[in-house]
């Protein structure tokens, strides 16, 4: 169901979820959503995707949350989780097969600390690419950007990924911004931060990171739809 094309107003909704399934309410660009397959996919967890039209969200939809966000789970006995750390979390703690978060409660506070301080770092995948759309002076933020990356450049010093040697939880929360680093133009913000730059190389090797990506020239036409005001989701189905 992952490629199926997207329930907009006026839709029926889908059938219940299947006995033993978990569903995801997604759109196929969205980074927040993006976190949440990667998790679903690394877990190896049975589900069905649903994905929505943000600009005309289903009235069912809405009823099932209310802030029409995705992601947005759904359990086969109708308990409905949002927001896409929160999503996450409830995955790795129901499914106890591959943890991702540390079991370590210090490492696992470290975890989201990192995450809370990723979350400062978003906003400038759009502000960016939207004031050069907008004909602005745009090195300021660029200069921001890289101060940033020279932070998580730091926390990488000695390491392969973000929790250790091994892919964690971390790595794929912040994963799906820098996947999308070449459609925002951001790529040379990387340049001075080599560790930063190889954890991209190996993530960019991960089979989940692999499964879960689309190609550049898909993100580059629907993120033009998207600019432009009118996005596809449906782009490329």
């Amino acid at each position: 169901m992952a490629s199926e094309k997207c329930f907009a107003k006026g839709s029926s909704a889908p059938g219940l979820v299947a006995k033993g399934q978990i569903r995801l309410y997604s759109m196929r660009f969205c980074p927040f959503a993006h976190r949440t397959r990667q998790v679903l996919h690394a877990k190896g967890i049975k589900h069905d995707t649903v994905n929505i039209n943000l600009k005309d969200k289903p009235e069912w939809f809405l009823k099932k949350n209310p802030l029409g966000l995705v992601p947005t789970l759904e359990t086969s006995s109708g308990q409905v989780i949002y927001e896409s750390p929160i999503t996450c979390d409830y995955l790795d703690e129901v499914y106890t097969d591959k943890k991702l978060l540390p079991a370590d409660p210090f490492q696992k506070a470290q975890q989201k600390m990192m995450l809370e301080n990723f979350s400062k770092v978003t906003p400038y995948f759009y502000k960016i690419p939207m004031g050069k759309k907008n004909g602005e002076d745009i090195s300021v933020l660029e200069g921001e950007l890289k101060e940033k990356f020279v932070k998580l450049n730091e926390d990488l010093v000695n390491k392969k990924f973000f929790g250790g040697n091994a892919i964690t939880m971390i790595d794929y929360m912040m994963w799906p911004w820098f996947e999308r680093l070449e459609i925002f133009e951001l790529k040379h913000c990387l340049d001075g931060t080599p560790e930063l730059k190889k954890w991209t190389e190996h993530m960019s090797e991960d089979q989940t990171v692999k499964a879960t990506m689309f190609p550049t020239e898909t993100y580059k036409a629907f993120y033009k739809t998207y600019a432009d005001g009118k996005p596809n989701y449906d782009y490329g189905l």
